[in-house]
């Protein structure tokens, strides 16, 4: 072996195979960097904590834009949802590639096992993800890679192969006893943290894209919060179901979007999403939120709405929120 010390850096999601791969290449005499990323769809919050865990330093990195733009067309299509594993997984590899290339390091790893997951972890997904991603042959998997073929920095002799694993298939039998002798003790179980893999998160969002192909990672954090109702003019009405909702909803509407609220009873915030062209589509949002407010059953309602500087009411005949539930996404 050489005496040089080779650099890694490494996809950590936060589950447990990322923590064992870390672990696994600790064993050996080589420097490590972690990296986090975030999109509205995982991995928020976990650096921090999986660096203390760890004992490595851990970059946290905002992939939202790029995500989405690939989530609108992935080359190796979706999974069982609107999960695009393979394009997922090389668009963060290409992306941990630059911070390699930045920082002069000499391989990439992840947690990913041979044959756990039936569309991203079968040995021709494995290949596909590296070659989608820009670096064949520099993508180390630590728990399998004793089943898979050598790496440059195995060939190299920067990493010991023979202290690496080779696990196989969906049993977690191994990784459990790995957790064990590495002292590991909480960490979350497998079944998918990802939203895109939920099915009421992802109808809301085929929803959103359908009508409104340009929206940014704000619109589909904002499907995270309240109820949800499609408009018929193309338009859609959020509406927060408790104080925190509504506390989110107008954070992330901010001065970008319309807000909606009964001027006078304690009511829940409304947002509109998507393209506001529709007066129909505004009276109907604002009967929507008004009809959710405290105000008595009978009458006119009026209704604040304000967008970035501009502001006014609507005055709306008040109806039973009953009468929307065909509206609800």
């Amino acid at each position: 072996m050489t005496q040089r010390k080779a650099r890694g850096i490494g996809l950590l999601s936060g589950g447990l195979d990322s923590l064992l791969a870390v672990k696994v290449l600790q064993e050996q005499d080589l420097e490590l960097l972690g990296i986090t990323f975030t999109t509205p769809f995982f991995g928020r919050n976990m650096a921090s904590r999986t660096g203390r865990l760890l004992g490595i330093p851990v970059l946290s990195v905002d992939l939202s834009e790029k995500h989405l733009e690939m989530l609108r067309k992935p080359v190796y299509g979706y999974g069982s949802r609107m999960n695009p594993c393979i394009d997922c997984h090389a668009l963060m590899l290409r992306e941990a590639g630059r911070v390699m290339e930045r920082e002069n390091a000499d391989f990439l790893f992840t947690g990913e096992v041979l044959g756990q997951r039936p569309m991203s972890q079968r040995r021709d997904s494995l290949r596909s993800v590296e070659k989608l991603s820009g670096y064949p042959g520099r993508v180390l998997r630590p728990l399998s890679a004793r089943l898979l073929p050598p790496t440059i920095v195995e060939m190299e002799g920067l990493v010991d192969r023979e202290k690496l694993l080779d696990i196989h298939g969906r049993s977690r039998k191994r990784q459990e006893a790995l957790a064990a002798h590495y002292g590991i003790t909480e960490y979350p179980q497998p079944g998918g943290g990802c939203l895109l893999t939920k099915d009421g998160f992802v109808r809301k969002l085929k929803e959103l894209l359908a009508r409104y192909p340009e929206a940014t990672p704000r619109e589909v954090e904002l499907l995270k919060w309240g109820r949800h109702f499609a408009l018929p003019g193309g338009g859609m009405c959020l509406v927060g179901r408790n104080r925190s909702d509504n506390e989110k909803l107008e954070f992330l509407a901010g001065k970008h979007l319309m807000i909606l609220r009964a001027a006078d009873f304690p009511s829940p915030t409304g947002v509109m999403l998507g393209t506001v062209e529709s007066e129909e589509d505004l009276a109907l949002a604002a009967r929507i939120v008004a009809s959710y407010s405290d105000a008595p059953r009978f009458g006119t309602v009026r209704v604040a709405w304000k967008k970035g500087e501009e502001s006014g009411f609507l005055a709306e005949q008040l109806d039973e929120k009953e009468d929307y539930r065909g509206l609800l996404i």
